[in-house]
This record gives structure tokens, C-alpha cells and sequence, in this order.
């Protein structure tokens, strides 16, 4: 019986979970019409029941409602095993599930949903990763729209019972409207519906559930100055900067308070799907350095295209903060994080997409604190510029120019913050032996003269005392310019 789950070509090899799901289908098929056994189901027949009654919900959606009440029927467990089943189908299979599949896997969480069932919440991590940036195909976006609609139809559930959905949630539609917004909607009248539903999404969580944007950490400023002139956000820039009281949370007062949060890793891993994250994570475990470039070349070829380019910003962070290896792996042959990071970095054409990548790199360092930050997350910086010269200069003359322009123009009126935590990064590099001193940089004949000169008097500053003390600094009541424009990250 050939799939009715997924596509697939003739020269592939069947795979071990879709054949599970068919078998336990066609074995107990004559159960799953009525009327129903009243037996109850040993463990083994549960097991395969609920196999069965997944795989009858999403190929016959003629009969999905009798599928369903059976499953109500039989449940014993919170649904926990179903909605396993289902987080499985979404992670192996998503990208080749047959387009009524997909319909039907999204009206069952829908009911799962409306039933509290046991690891809903990893279900819709789930489907979120599986949303591409940049990717504007017809299926992509009917997925996006699918889930800020379900996200705004459940907001009652989700507040009571998943709030924490909510923050993923937003972190996950504020990453794809930057890319959104950058489309010309006259001629695409899904994405403009796609685009006002996640634009009214996330408005209202920063109107009506601020304390959850807060979870998300600095990064939401990150992923904010994106959306900076669209004019739905510049309110909420305003109120960010001049007006903190109107968010209506006791606990914000400036905006220094969201520098100094630190983004949890599982942020990150919203942006990359799965299969993504499996052959990053090999690549930089098991591909010794040096052999990297076929692995690069066909991870490029199967990932990146001049259409969505944007994923490297998210590839990045990911690899920056979701991605530590250990020291056996340092200590090895294995390639770094700092060079696939590097070939990263040319794989992008596009001005604004290059100032991304090289803010989503240093965006730590800006705002290090050594009680509250990990050294893992700026050490790529660091290695990239050390190792790249003297053969590749011009990336160290890249990279510090900006660091540079970020220390100066990110935030004026909280530069002190900004370079307490530069001072503070480069001071916990050293100590922690990421380098043994700078001397690589400051004594190369190579490097540019003024960059060279700058990192001295900035290197000089970094035995001040209390350099890596916290520090709090209080509102500030005058609105700047735009950062963004200005590091042409927009």
C-alpha cells in the first residue's frame, strides 16, 4: 500500500515512522469504523491505536470527525501519546506531507488545543519552526497565516494555560514580518492578510501582555528595530524609550532593562527547522576542519538562496547561543564555530542582511555581564577576527569597523551600558583563556591604522575598575535617532 501521508519519489527509501503509522492503519482498520469495542486496550493495542487513528485522522478527512470521537473515546493518558505521535509527524515529515495532510494535521491541533492535551506546547514549537523566512510560496505562507490565526482564535487558552506559547509566539512573527515588510504586497493579497493578522498579533501582546515580551530578552529589541518604520511600531518604539508606564508593567522602566536580559537559546531554535538544526549540529561536531566545504556547499545549495538570505542572521545567533560545544570538541580537529560563521558571512549579497549578520554576532557583547551572559556566545566574534588575519584581513577590518560603529551609534544615550559591556566581554575573553592577549590584533602590520588605534585606546580602558559590575541606568527621557538607519541594518 503505497503512502497516502507524503510524497515520495520512487528512488527513496520508505520511511520507519510513516510505515508505522500506515501498518498500524491497515492492521486495525475494521476497529476504527463503528461501533467502537468497548474492550479496554492493553499498552501494545493503545499504542497502536492511537497510531492508526492519527494516520486515519490526516488521510481520510472524510471521516476525520469519527476519527476523532474515537480518540476521545479511548484516551487514557491526556492525549500525551497522540500528541507525541503528532510532534513526530511535524518534525520528520512536515516538508513532505501531502497539502491535505497538512490541513488536517492543523485542524487536529486545533482540537487538541481545544482539549488541553499533555505537550501541546511542544506541538506548536513544532509547527512554528517549520515557518521558513524569506520563503514566500504559497505553502509557507498558508502555514503562517494558519498559526497567527490559531495563536489569536486560542488567545484565551493560551493565556490561562501556555502563556509562555505567547512569548515564542511573538518572537517567531516579529522574525517573519522583517521580512514581510520588505515585499511589495500590491500583487499579493495572502501576504497582506497575512501580514496585518501577524502585525495585530503582535501588538497585542505588547499592548495586553507585556510581561511576556520581557521573557524573550534583549533580542526582542533586536528583531524590533527591523519593524522600525512600520507604522504600527513606531507607537510602541515610542513607549519603549519616552512612555515605559504605558505597558503597564511595574517591572519595566527603561529600555536598559531589556539590554541586560539575556535571550534563552530555545528562542533561537524557533528559527531553524529541524532538519536544519540536525546538519549544523554535525557539521560542527563531526566534519573535521578543512573538509567543511562540500558539507558547506550542499548546506548552502539545500538552504540558502539570494531570496531568503535573511535565515543566516538567525543561523548565527543560533550558532552564536544555541550551540556550545565542549571542550573535547574545541580541543579537536573538528571545524570551529568561527569559521562557519565566516563562510556565512559571504554567502550574503545584501547590504542590510550583511549588517544583521554582523549585529546578530556581536549583539552580546554589547551588553555583556559576566554573571548573567556566557562566554560561548561571544567567543565566535572574537576567534573571527583573530584567525582571520593575516589571510583574510579585510573580514577582521570588517568586523571591528563595526563593532566600532555599534559602540557609538546603537544607543546614544546609553553608551555607557554599551561599552561597559564591550570592556566587559573583551575582559571576560581573556581571563577565561578564549585568547591569551590581543597582541594578534594590536601588533599586526597588516590591520588598518585608525582600527588598530581605536582597539588600543579601547584595550586600554579594560582594567578600569568595576568594569564588569553591574550596572543599572535609569530612564532616559529623550527619544534618538534611529540606530538602524544608521549601521544600515534595516
Amino acid at each position: 500500500m503505497a503512502s497516502r501521508l507524503i510524497h515520495k519519489a520512487t528512488y527513496e527509501a520508505d520511511n520507519p515512522f510513516d510505515v508505522s503509522l500506515r501498518e498500524s492503519f491497515q492492521l486495525l482498520e475494521p476497529q476504527l469504523r463503528p461501533p467502537f469495542p468497548l474492550s479496554i486496550p492493553t499498552k501494545p493495542e493503545y499504542s497502536n491505536l492511537n497510531h492508526a487513528i492519527l494516520y486515519g485522522i490526516l488521510c481520510e478527512p472524510h471521516l476525520a470527525q469519527v476519527h476523532i470521537k474515537h480518540l476521545h473515546g479511548i484516551v487514557t493518558d491526556g492525549y500525551c501519546l497522540f500528541t507525541t505521535l503528532l510532534t513526530k509527524t511535524v518534525n520528520e515529515l512536515y516538508s513532505k506531507l501531502i497539502k491535505n495532510v497538512k490541513v488536517q494535521l492543523l485542524l487536529v491541533t486545533s482540537v487538541m488545543i481545544h482539549v488541553s492535551a499533555i505537550g501541546t506546547d511542544g506541538l506548536l514549537v513544532a509547527l512554528l519552526r517549520q515557518t521558513h523566512g524569506g520563503d514566500f510560496s504559497e505553502s509557507n505562507l498558508w502555514l503562517c497565516l494558519e498559526l497567527v490565526n490559531l495563536f489569536l482564535n486560542k488567545w484565551d487558552f493560551f493565556l490561562e494555560e501556555e502563556p509562555l506559547m505567547l512569548s515564542s509566539a511573538m518572537y517567531v512573527f516579529l522574525r517573519l514580518l522583517a521580512d514581510h515588510c520588505r515585499v511589495s504586497l500590491s500583487s499579493n493579497s495572502n501576504l497582506q492578510t497575512l501580514k496585518q493578522k501577524e502585525i495585530e498579533f503582535c501588538i497585542r501582546v505588547f499592548r495586553e501582555q507585556f510581561h511576556l515580551c520581557l521573557k524573550i530578552g534583549r533580542d526582542l529589541i533586536r528583531l524590533l528595530q527591523d519593524l522600525v518604520h512600520v507604522p504600527e511600531f513606531q507607537q510602541i518604539w515610542k513607549d519603549l524609550l519616552l512612555f515605559p508606564s504605558n505597558f503597564k508593567t511595574l517591572s519595566y522602566s527603561d529600555i536598559s532593562q531589556l539590554y541586560q536580559l539575556r535571550t534563552s537559546s530555545r528562542f533561537f531554535l524557533l528559527r531553524l527547522t529541524p532538519e536544519m538544526e540536525t546538519h549544523l549540529r554535525f557539521l560542527l561536531t563531526h566534519v573535521k576542519f578543512g573538509n567543511q566545504t562540500r558539507y558547506q556547499i550542499w548546506f548552502g545549495r539545500k538552504f540558502l538562496n539570494v531570496e531568503n538570505e535573511s535565515i543566516v542572521v538567525d543561523i548565527v545567533r543560533f550558532i552564536c547561543c544555541a550551540h556550545h560545544p565542549s571542550n573535547k570538541i574545541i580541543l579537536s580537529n573538528v571545524v570551529p564555530r568561527w569559521a562557519v560563521i565566516g563562510w556565512l558571512l559571504t554567502c550574503c549579497s545584501k547590504v542590510h542582511v550583511q549588517g544583521n549578520v554582523k549585529l546578530a554576532l556581536f549583539y552580546d557583547w554589547l551588553f555583556f555581564r559576566e554573571e548573567v551572559d556566557n562566554v560561548m556566545n561571544i567567543e565566535p566574534g572574537m576567534l573571527l577576527m583573530i584567525n582571520s588575519v593575516p589571510k583574510y584581513v579585510e573580514m577582521t577590518h570588517n568586523l571591528l569597523e563595526f563593532l566600532f560603529l555599534l559602540m557609538d551609534n546603537y544607543d546614544v544615550e546609553r553608551k555607557d551600558l554599551i561599552g561597559r559591556g564591550v570592556l566587559c566581554a573583551l575582559d571576560v575573553l581573556e581571563r577565561k583563556g578564549v585568547v591569551n592577549s590581543f597582541d594578534g590584533l594590536t601588533c599586526c602590520d597588516v590591520l588598518n591604522p585608525s582600527l588598530k588605534e581605536n582597539l588600543v585606546k579601547l584595550l586600554s580602558r579594560k582594567n578600569e575598575s568595576g568594569v564588569c559590575k553591574r550596572v543599572i541606568f535609569p530612564a532616559t527621557p529623550e527619544l534618538t535617532q534611529s540606530a538602524p538607519d544608521r549601521l544600515g541594518i534595516m
